[in-house]
């Protein structure tokens, strides 16, 4: 049975007193006591690091220009000492590499690129050593077009797969996209476009049917209103689970339903990229349905031991939409949703931060959250948030937001060096179809899927390859693992030492939190409250290029304590700081100290 520290008797009596004002936070006052109290709860998954990896981009062991997984095995030992607590693997199934991975034709086994199951099975017993756990991606939305279930399902419209799939025979109609159907003409039965470009739905002239595909034509949706869907796709997660993963994230998990009576989904107005009608999602994203289907899943992952996680890549437009994915009040849908609103609002705001977090720590019913900035579908956090004059500092800033409120954190490979986000000059040279189809106004995301930068030899200590899969970035001389590793201020450094610190320290280990300093727009303030006989911890991040100079009452968190010690910082200035009265931070200045 777990219990819980109770918070020194001053800090329930500021929270009661009403020390963290209503005209500052629109939180309920119980939500904010809840947040503010540390928790002894020692799942392994809680105070995780997380760590993922692109596979193909990350180590090659072969000289084929092309990472794998005895490559992520040879990295191990880096890993471990960044502090890494498990790794999450992109997909690394047998695929025709479409989407590079995410159209998976075989999701229980390893595709030869990358190795085999006994490769996957020695990469397990390494990282088990190592106390690091390994995650494996679950593609659940859609197979490629070369999975045998599809290649039966589109042979008859009696095999019986077929319905393994949403198909369609059509609306009569002429012009584009038309097809002669058994009865004349017909066109899609909707406006629904594809998120790669087109239309999402495909004729097959076997079958005469359109079958639906919310990303690419090779990636046909799964129909997961067929309970035998449901059937297979939960056998493949426990095929893994069998071997040992830890869990998963799941890709695309929201995109599972779609609308049965095939609305249209509404015009926004303009085109996208592709030249497509921006539509939103209203009849095709996040239905209600989904969250029946996850139930079973979190039950069925839930029989095996270890404390198994479900991660889900979960785009949502608020907190409230994130709460409903945790399961609410009952909590038994995913434990770790990823909370995009905070990572990917690209906007470096004190103030927007602090709503952000607030939000996630006290309007999910005491859930766990996931803090993300980076991932392999996204620009790198490195020039979505710098100004290109203080990116190395802005990153320690996230770093600092990322390893020190209360989340679980997932971070993405090269987070940790700085590498940027290396966007093709030519079309000639992009490999994401997206970028192809989309060019020039979209150029894919070859751009932070570049190779991990090891150090400044030929391929960044990648590759032995005469040319790799995507080009090593510009800047890998000295951008790289070696260089930063004997750099005491580099960002690689900074991110051991937050870590680190993450695991040791009562406080930032399984404290609560407290923000400070509310009205603030241009200082991120918070406190990490302490289980019993530890020291509270204070963090401050300039968000702004100027100069910052404050004073912190502690005794809005409750704390008695006037007296600081600097436990870390990137600024020289702030190193011998002892009280938080009138203290100076100089622009994009990170500090973390103890309450003495």
């Amino acid at each position: 049975m777990q219990t819980r520290n109770l918070l020194p008797l001053l800090v329930i009596q500021a929270l009661l007193c009403g020390a963290i004002s209503a005209q500052t936070s629109t939180a309920d006052p119980s939500a904010l006591r809840a947040a503010a109290t540390p928790s002894s709860d020692q799942t392994w998954w809680k105070h995780a690091v997380v760590y993922e990896i692109y596979p193909r981009s990350f180590q090659d062991s072969n000289g084929d220009g092309i990472g794998d997984l005895n490559g992520i095995t040879q990295r191990l030992d880096y890993l471990q000492k960044l502090g890494i607590d498990a790794i999450w693997i992109s997909p690394m199934y047998p695929s025709p590499q479409v989407d590079f991975g995410y159209d998976i034709s075989d999701y229980e086994n390893v595709d030869p690129k990358y190795g085999s199951l006994a490769d996957f099975d020695r990469l397990m017993a390494e990282a088990k050593k190592r106390n690091i756990r390994i995650m494996l991606d679950m593609v659940l939305n859609h197979t490629s077009d070369k999975h045998r279930w599809f290649i039966e399902s589109a042979s008859s419209r009696t095999n019986p797969k077929h319905d393994w799939y949403v198909w369609n025979d059509g609306v009569p109609g002429t012009g584009k996209n038309a097809h002669q159907g058994p009865h004349g003409s017909v066109v899609p039965p909707n406006n629904w476009i594809s998120g790669f470009g087109g239309s999402a739905w495909e004729w097959n002239p076997t079958v005469k049917q359109f079958y639906y595909h919310q990303f690419y034509k090779q990636q046909p949706d799964l129909n997961w209103r067929n309970p035998e869907v449901e059937k297979a796709m939960f056998g493949s997660m426990q095929f893994w689970l069998d071997r040992g993963v830890a869990g998963f994230r799941l890709d695309a998990i929201t995109d599972l339903f779609e609308d049965p009576k095939l609305h249209n989904n509404p015009e926004t107005g303009g085109i996208n990229a592709q030249g497509d009608p921006n539509l939103a999602d209203t009849y095709t994203n996040n239905l209600p349905e989904v969250h029946d289907t996850i139930r079973r899943m979190r039950a069925m992952v839930a029989k095996y031991p270890g404390n198994r996680v479900l991660i889900g890549e979960t785009y949502l437009p608020n907190t409230a939409e994130l709460d409903k994915w945790y399961g609410g009040t009952a909590k038994d849908e995913l434990q770790l949703p990823m909370d995009m609103i905070v990572g990917f609002s690209n906007r470096l705001s004190a103030s927007n931060f602090r709503k952000r977090i607030e939000e996630v720590e006290t309007q999910v019913h005491g859930s766990q959250p996931l803090l993300v900035f980076d991932n392999h579908d996204n620009g790198r956090s490195w020039e979505r948030y710098g100004d290109g004059v203080h990116n190395e500092q802005i990153a320690k800033l996230i770093a600092a937001m990322l390893f020190t409120t209360h989340s679980t954190a997932l971070m993405y490979y090269g987070e940790e060096l700085g590498m940027v986000t290396s966007v093709p000059t030519r079309v000639e040279d992009v490999k994401d179809p997206i970028g192809i189809t989309g060019w020039p106004k979209e150029k894919g995301r070859d751009g932070e899927r570049t190779p991990m930068q090891w150090d400044g030899a030929t391929d960044a200590g990648f590759s032995t390859a005469s040319s790799t899969w995507l080009p090593v970035a510009s800047n890998y001389k000295t951008v790289n693992v070696q260089a930063e590793s004997g750099d005491p201020n580099s960002l690689l450094n900074w991110h051991k030492e937050l870590i680190h610190l993450r695991r040791d320290l009562p406080a930032l280990h399984e404290g609560g939190m407290v923000m400070l300093d509310r009205t603030n727009s241009n200082v991120l303030s918070y406190v990490r409250t302490a289980p019993a006989g530890a020291k509270a911890v204070v963090v401050m991040l300039n968000m702004s290029a100027q100069p910052q100079t404050l004073s912190l009452d502690l005794a809005e968190a409750g704390l008695k304590g006037k007296r600081v010690k600097t436990i870390l910082t990137d600024e020289s200035s702030l190193k011998g700081l002892s009280a938080l009265t009138n203290v100076t931070l100089p622009p994009f200045s990170s500090w973390v100290g103890s309450v003495e």
